[in-house]
């Protein structure tokens, strides 16, 4: 077997995942990902299994990978990046890593916002550069903050701002009811209301045709002034051009992210040069804890597919030959 090794911080962090893919004796090529479809087409049709993060794993990557390729292990649980409805049409079974960074993710929402809230990039900064300049900042006591997803991560974060001693709404196509009334979390009725209503708002949910720049420049003039907007999801969950026309403005506080739209973005990117917008290269997960449980897991899959066994978590149904 020859699979296709993308994901860097699986290769990265040391921990039994590399001893567990040691063991299977499969002939490992590694890349380090994402990789766009141009790069992903060179690489297609030699594989009999990709092991990928956010690679572009398109249509034409797919057909090009056959007859070969028998399975697609996704280290994560975010599929916008694989074409699974081609996937299942071509009998390609793709699996993913439900349930196990959502610790970690939401652990991260928190540094974004605290960083956000207290402006401690730019009090580091001065310090290091010999200013002892002090800047007030804002507490998260008090305030409301609306999650827009109340899936495992957002619900993780949840709990954490009840602890901050937060008012919690939330909005979402799921909701657990009993979840929600356990943690004292209301109901949006809509994502406008959220707007209106938050201090504070998280991204927390998966990037869908119906989600992609949800947040746009007519949600953003709905927001109360001062908003602080942490995305730990998606970067095309918003849309950058009225983001940073929002941030010039004043409109919104600050912009707190993990993710952008463009993976890893060029140097000339506008929204890394708008003011008081704070950008991590998607670590969200990228913890030693997490990368052992998610490499674990994404290896597992690959190992239980290409040996006829059913997967831990398989995100498509596929016919049987």
């Amino acid at each position: 077997m020859r699979i296709l090794l993308t994901t860097t911080s699986l290769q990265d962090t040391p921990g039994p995942h590399h001893e567990l893919l040691e063991q299977t004796g499969f002939e490992i090529v590694r890349e380090r990902g994402p990789l766009p479809e141009a790069r992903m087409l060179e690489l297609a049709g030699d594989f009999d299994a990709f092991l990928c993060g956010d690679d572009a794993i398109t249509r034409k990557v797919l057909e090009k990978s056959l007859p070969r390729l028998k399975m697609i292990s996704k280290y994560g649980i975010g599929l916008d990046k694989v074409d699974v409805e081609a996937a299942t049409e071509l009998n390609i079974p793709v699996t993913f890593c439900p349930g196990v960074n959502h610790t970690t993710v939401a652990e991260h929402t928190f540094a974004l916002l605290l960083a956000a809230c207290r402006r401690l990039i730019e009090e580091v900064n001065h310090v290091h550069s010999g200013n002892w300049k002090r800047i007030t900042g804002h507490e998260l006591h008090g305030k409301t903050i609306g999650i827009v997803g109340l899936g495992r991560i957002g619900r993780e974060v949840a709990t954490r701002a009840r602890a901050f001693g937060m008012k919690v709404i939330g909005f979402g196509n799921h909701w657990d009811d009993e979840f929600a009334a356990a943690h004292g979390i209301q109901r949006a009725a809509t994502l406008d209301d959220l707007f209106r209503e938050a201090d504070i708002i998280s991204l927390n949910t998966k990037l869908t045709p119906q989600t992609r720049h949800m947040v746009d420049a007519r949600r953003l003039t709905l927001a109360k002034p001062g908003l602080f907007l942490i995305n730990c999801a998606r970067g095309e969950l918003i849309d950058t051009q009225a983001l940073i026309e929002a941030l010039h403005s004043g409109a919104i506080a600050a912009y707190a992210a993990d993710v952008m739209d463009v993976e890893p973005p060029p140097a000339d990117h506008p929204l890394l040069s708008a003011p008081r917008v704070i950008i991590t290269p998607h670590i969200g997960s990228r913890t030693h804890e997490n990368v052992a449980r998610q490499a674990t897991m994404a290896v597992q899959n690959m190992i239980h597919v290409l040996a006829g066994r059913p997967a831990l978590a398989q995100a498509n149904e596929i016919s049987k030959p």
